[in-house]
């Protein structure tokens, strides 16, 4: 790709960026409702889905199909680990009102940390065939350790870069909105913001030890990687906050998101072996594996949601059970139950 597609993409992704941050969201300190979630992460399912066509025309339908099943990957493991990233909001005792700045910033971060990431994995794809089998020995590996650890709790350890800021930075003891400085006694400090915004952005990283691998499986190109991981990225915020009550139903996404990056640890494999000349590898052509990933994707959500619609009726046996224990405690009580019921009604 040439210096001046590269340097355009580069400006419509900062452009974007930015105008999420200083434009539409600007000292926007509401609550982040489901409405606005589900409003803004289809603004930004539509301009990836616009990019894709772009690459579509101007290149073609291989690389366009090798762009929608990267990102459909990317934004498939980014649902993962929004999970994580609740715990670690959580555990912060982030505001709600600072949530959509501390993940945007977060968010912005990690895209540089990817770039590199995908530069490096790029050139020694480039260099050196054999690098196919240890990125698809490490899918199969995560695929693995997915599937071991599935009843487990997701925990957060503090990595590196965030025992350095915590240790080294000085930081204020409270909350000051979106800011990430404040002064006290003349002296300027990092608010718990900014703590919060390396510990979101550094975890995205181990993130990517599995979704740059898993990408790389299906598409080569360095544009075609960095884009797909771009778009999966910038919606992620509202993603974020659409996906929160989602987050108990799709109880096999984790089944699912294995079963993917299994496969696609397969197909490098094969694709290395077949480089090398092995006559019984096959090279696993691009429309199978987006058939793979959309058929596995589908399939797991219906299975939750199945899952879901079995286990309400099954949770209210229990609640009709509560009125005759109600009504039994007095003719007292009873204006009380009518009255609240009203309330309800109204509501």
């Amino acid at each position: 790709m040439s210096p001046l597609v590269w340097g355009l993409t580069l400006f419509g992704i900062l452009a974007v960026i930015l105008a999420d941050l200083f434009l539409i969201h600007r000292n926007d300190t509401r609550e982040f409702t489901t409405r606005r979630a589900a409003f803004w992460s289809s603004i930004y399912i539509g301009l990836a889905v616009v990019f894709g066509l772009g690459v579509w025309a101007f290149s073609g339908g291989e690389y366009a199909a090798q762009y929608f099943g990267g990102f459909v990957t990317e934004k498939s493991l980014s649902v993962d680990n929004l999970f994580v990233f609740m715990v670690i909001l959580a555990r912060f005792a982030v505001p709600k009102s600072a949530q959509h700045t501390v993940l945007m910033a977060g968010i912005i971060i990690a895209l540089v940390l990817r770039g590199v990431f995908i530069a490096a994995g790029a050139a020694a794809l480039h260099a050196f065939t054999w690098v196919f089998i240890i990125f698809g020995a490490l899918l199969i590996w995560t695929a693995i350790g997915m599937i071991r650890h599935l009843d487990e709790d997701e925990e957060v350890g503090e990595n590196f870069l965030l025992r350095w800021a915590r240790k080294v930075l000085p930081t204020s003891d409270e909350y000051e909105g979106n800011k990430i400085f404040t002064r006290r006694n003349g002296r300027r400090l990092f608010t718990p913001l900014f703590i919060v915004i390396v510990a979101i952005g550094s975890t995205d990283v181990m993130f990517a030890l599995d979704s740059i691998p898993a990408i790389f499986g299906l598409t080569t190109e360095p544009y075609l990687v960095f884009t797909a991981n771009a778009f999966a990225l910038m919606g992620l915020v509202q993603l974020f906050f659409l996906v929160g009550g989602l987050a108990e139903r799709l109880v096999y996404l984790s089944h699912g998101l294995a079963f993917i990056l299994g496969f696609i640890g397969v197909k490098l494999i094969l694709h290395a072996m077949h480089e090398y000349g092995v006559s019984w590898a096959p090279d696993i052509p691009i429309w199978l594996s987006l058939a793979v990933i959309a058929g596995t994707l589908v399939a797991v959500t219906l299975a939750s949601l199945t899952v879901g619609q079995r286990r309400a009726p099954a949770a209210a046996e229990g609640a009709p059970e509560a009125a005759p224990k109600a009504a039994g405690k007095g003719e007292a009580d009873a204006p009380a139950v009518l009255e609240a019921r009203e309330e309800a009604r109204e509501t």
